[in-house]
């Protein structure tokens, strides 16, 4: 049967005290308060966008710009592409930063739940057998008067440091605060790997219609060369007009290797992107057809833009954490108790460990307060605070960036819109002078050079049309990545409380 503990008026008063501390305790240092979100109601000087990003009747129709429409997690569905979505579901499975940065927000989750270890007492067992001799000239302690004597001590230790500052409290936060932003950094890692997947597509799409026009050009100046040459043989045409277009054709069969390369680079680095090495294919293939432009483009307020871009709600976490710091610094200069406590045996024959007699307990606190460090206390507050305004710097710089990226995709958009309206008027009339020039050489009114001749500027408008058309779909995606990507709609990564 255990002994019934009685407690003193003075020790139930020490202990409502010392709770009474606890519970009341404050967290020195700064409350953290997120900045002021921008109160600008656009991106541009020029004020409102048109509503359309390009003319209708080009090719892949108009954009609307739509204020406020969110946008989906997987924005990348909205080109309506199987293969491109079966590669990048496959690519967030495998690729190597994508799963390091999951690696590093579960390291930062583990060390939240490892502070948060510090709320609680810690407690120790322990047994220390040993063998001891007493010197001849001392008494030995041992009952038997022995010289020579066996001691075994078992105990339990209790440890515990009332969070009275909130030290602890304040990098519990710092520390919630810094998985919050390796969260962050995990969704940047996930915008930045499908936007490079995406426009790798787009790349590979373009190259395709790239090398096929240029292959088209090639084949014209080729059959130009060869009527240029029979003209020759008949004196119809001098040496300098074989060699000026013999030069043509080899400038344009020079355009092709360089486009070969960029599309076996464009498969290596879809390969790599996926997780797989570069002589894995990937299989999917691009062209242009393949891809739909999103015909309705999103549009948020710089207060909006705020709350959606990975990099700003990551730097917003690391001024949190820096806010926090501080107050850890403070409270490393104030007094602090430690309440330890322990219960146990000791013997000389371990038979009797928890015999009668050989129990021994002890309770105490300590109170500790830093009276001279030559300043290393107050210097290092100090360098949180400077830490501090460096992160509210830093933050302040992101999101001016973010309102840069926005309004040069705005700018870029548009321009792609005149650049597509502008190429497409040129193909048009390319196209409608080889249909010209093709009924006159069957009448016989033109030659079969100037019909060729008319065919190449036809490929050429063609090509531009394609580079332009291009740049309209990486522009597109430029701008859902400076909106954020639509992180928030993602359910499959919990925020760390």
């Amino acid at each position: 049967m255990m002994p019934m503990i009685r407690f003193s008026k003075w020790r139930v008063g020490g202990l409502a005290l010392g709770v009474s501390l606890v519970l009341t305790g404050c967290a020195v240092g700064p409350d953290y308060h997120r900045p002021a979100p921008p109160t600008a109601q656009g991106y541009t000087t020029e004020g409102a966008l048109p509503a359309t990003a390009a003319a209708p009747g080009t090719e892949g129709g108009a954009q609307h710009f739509v204020q406020g429409m969110d946008i989906p997690g997987q924005w990348w569905t909205l080109f309506h592409s199987q293969p491109l979505n079966g590669l990048i579901d496959d690519a967030l499975k495998n690729n190597p930063d994508a799963a390091a940065a999951q690696a590093a927000l579960k390291s930062a989750r583990e060390n939240v739940y490892a502070q948060r270890g510090f709320y609680w007492p810690s407690v120790d067992a322990g047994v220390d057998p040993t063998r001891q001799k007493i010197a001849g000239t001392l008494a030995s302690p041992a009952s038997s008067g022995a010289s020579f004597y066996d001691l075994t001590t078992a105990q339990v230790s209790v440890s515990y440091a009332p969070d009275i500052w909130g030290a602890n409290r304040r990098a519990v936060e710092s520390l919630v605060a810094q998985a919050d932003a390796q969260r962050f950094q995990l969704e940047a890692t996930y915008l930045t790997l499908t936007t490079n997947l995406v426009n790798a597509a787009i790349q590979e799409a373009s190259l395709r219609a790239q090398m096929a026009a240029t292959q088209d050009m090639i084949d014209s100046q080729w059959r130009i060369l060869q009527t240029t040459q029979k003209q020759s043989g008949a004196g119809d045409a001098s040496e300098s007009d074989v060699a000026a277009q013999q030069a043509t054709l080899e400038q344009t069969r020079a355009g092709l290797p360089p486009l070969r390369k960029q599309l076996a680079q464009q498969r290596d680095a879809l390969a790599v992107l996926a997780g797989r090495t570069p002589d894995q294919d990937v299989g999917a293939q691009f062209t242009l057809d393949s891809l739909q432009l999103p015909q309705d483009l999103p549009l948020t307020l710089p207060a909006r833009l705020v709350e959606q871009r990975p990099d700003v709600r990551m730097a917003d976490a690391q001024l949190h954490a820096a806010c926090a710091q501080v107050g850890v610094a403070f409270a490393a200069r104030l007094p602090n108790i430690n309440i330890t406590a322990s219960w146990g045996s000791a013997t000389d024959q371990m038979h009797t460990l928890f015999g009668t007699g050989t129990g021994f307990w002890n309770i105490g606190a300590a109170v500790t307060a830093p009276l001279f460090d030559g300043g290393t206390l107050k210097h290092k507050q100090r360098a949180a605070e400077a830490a501090y305004q460096q992160a509210a710097e830093q933050y302040r710089s992101t999101v001016l960036s973010a309102l840069q990226n926005v309004a040069d995709t705005l700018h870029a958009l548009q321009a792609d819109a005149e650049a597509m309206a502008a190429s497409a008027r040129a193909e048009q009339a390319a196209a409608r002078s080889f249909d010209i020039a093709q009924k006159q050489y069957a009448v016989g009114d033109i030659s079969m050079v100037a019909l060729l001749n008319a065919q190449v500027t036809y490929r050429q408008a063609q090509l531009s049309l394609i580079q332009a058309r291009a740049a309209r779909y990486a522009d597109t995606v430029a701008l859902f990545q400076a909106l954020g990507g639509g992180w928030w709609n993602r359910h499959d990564v919990a925020v760390v409380r």
